[in-house]
């Protein structure tokens, strides 16, 4: 497939971060997060595998790049089993940063780095079941224990997930000041964790680490608009950047989509953007 295949970004400076990327990939790091832009959204997230096709399209891919990286708010571990890339040739050099980057496995080694567990977060996982029944939580809410770097609240399975959502927010940002920890907000749920790390940090990081001249980052829920805005940011210093959007499901919130140079249709979208950019590449 030639280059001339591959989708045309909305924009003037994704228009060039595509361009940098084909014309030189050895420079180029492809970046993704996991849920919703390598896997679909299951109610369950304990349930959710990256898409057939990610694992594959990626191995065909990562040969030509700097790097592939997944950048996700999952324990790495738990990314690296739920998506397969363990073992897969042409994924060598895969590094997943997760728990927002304070985590990190490298395919080379097959290990997971990580810094323990924040007491804030033991606190608040002791604390926290609870503090919802206090305040009432809608039935239906429940808790994601993420390992000692963070904890998360879910209101999917509620009646009204959106009623549920914004009856939490006040509450949630109250309980994790009391223990020094943040509140992400993404899709139906709320994440409590430690400040001073999130996408954007962590992809600015491995970029300086790795010397990258250009990256492509796909993400779809509101904790990748700081990877967004840190790609914005190296764009503005000189450095090409594609802004990617796994968009198209009822939920998708619309900001990820405006934000971006170029929107895709959820993970069937982005595995046929890599796919299509390997083509090009071979």
């Amino acid at each position: 497939m030639a280059s001339a295949d591959l989708p045309t970004p909305r924009t003037p400076e994704g228009r060039d971060g595509l361009a940098a990327l084909l014309a030189r990939p050895e420079r180029a790091v492809v970046a993704l997060d996991f849920d919703g832009t390598l896997a679909p959204i299951v109610p369950d997230p304990d349930q959710a595998r990256a898409h057939p096709g990610a694992a594959p399209a990626l191995a065909r891919l990562a040969p030509h790049l700097a790097s592939v990286a997944v950048v996700t708010g999952r324990p790495a571990g738990v990314a690296v089993r739920y998506g397969g890339f363990a073992g897969v040739p042409g994924l060598e050099h895969l590094v997943v940063l997760g728990h927002y980057g304070a985590e990190r496995w490298d395919a080379l080694s097959g290990e997971v780095h990580t810094p323990g567990a924040h007491p804030g977060v033991t606190a608040v996982r002791a604390e926290l079941p609870g503090y919802l029944d206090r305040i009432g939580a809608w039935s239906g809410t429940w808790i994601e224990d993420k390992g000692g770097r963070a904890v998360a609240v879910h209101t999917r399975r509620t009646e009204d997930p959106d009623a549920a959502f914004a009856a939490l927010r006040g509450p949630l940002h109250e309980l994790a000041e009391t223990h020094g920890l943040m509140v992400e907000p993404g899709r139906y749920v709320l994440e409590l964790r430690p400040p001073g790390m999130d996408k954007g940090v962590a992809l600015a990081a491995y970029l300086r680490e790795v010397d990258a001249g250009c990256v492509l980052y796909g993400g779809d829920d509101l904790g990748d608009l700081a990877a967004f805005a840190a790609v914005d940011d190296l764009r503005k210093n000189g450095m090409p950047g594609l802004l990617v959007a796994s968009a198209g499901s009822a939920d998708s919130p619309p900001e990820v989509a405006e934000q971006a140079d170029l929107a895709v249709p959820g993970p069937d979208g982005v595995v046929a953007l890599l796919e299509a950019l390997a083509d090009a590449l071979d």
